[in-house]
């Protein structure tokens, strides 16, 4: 066996070149105004995600504020109870009612956090589907 080279076959650079196709360029209006629409679109997604995260804060601190509330009335209700008794069956309510409230309030936490999810992964959505409808224009329009 001899490890000498293989010659080239004969390949005719020139007629290489001219065969190549450089893709056409893609009409730069088109792509900046593309390039737009999906900066509005993610910034309107960042303001609903905002939106929501502050909405959650809210209901949050109105949470917080009516569970001090109803823990200084349940604590001046539990001091007027005069059987040790009487005192823990109120107690037992109480923590009752405050479980309830707590699951209650998470729950809806829970559905506002969800729906601001569900609203800016809308608008995301939306934008990409259309993004992917002016790409196949393009091709379509490049003769691709």
């Amino acid at each position: 066996m001899s490890d000498a080279p293989k010659p080239m076959p004969e390949m005719d650079i020139m007629k290489m070149l001219s065969d190549f196709r450089m893709p056409a360029m893609p009409d730069m209006d088109s792509l900046a105004a593309a390039q737009r629409r999906n900066f509005e679109a993610l910034s309107a997604a960042n303001k609903v995600a905002l939106e929501g995260a502050q909405a959650v804060a809210r209901r949050h601190m109105e949470i917080l504020q009516q569970s001090m509330t109803d823990m200084t009335s349940a604590m001046q209700g539990v001091s007027v109870e005069s059987s040790p008794q009487e005192k823990a069956a109120k107690q037992a309510e109480m923590l009752k009612a405050t479980y309830g409230r707590a699951v209650s309030n998470m729950q809806e936490i829970a559905e506002l956090i969800q729906k601001s999810n569900a609203e800016a992964l809308s608008l995301l959505n939306k934008r990409f589907a259309e993004a992917m409808d002016e790409v196949k224009s393009l091709v379509n329009k490049s003769g691709g």
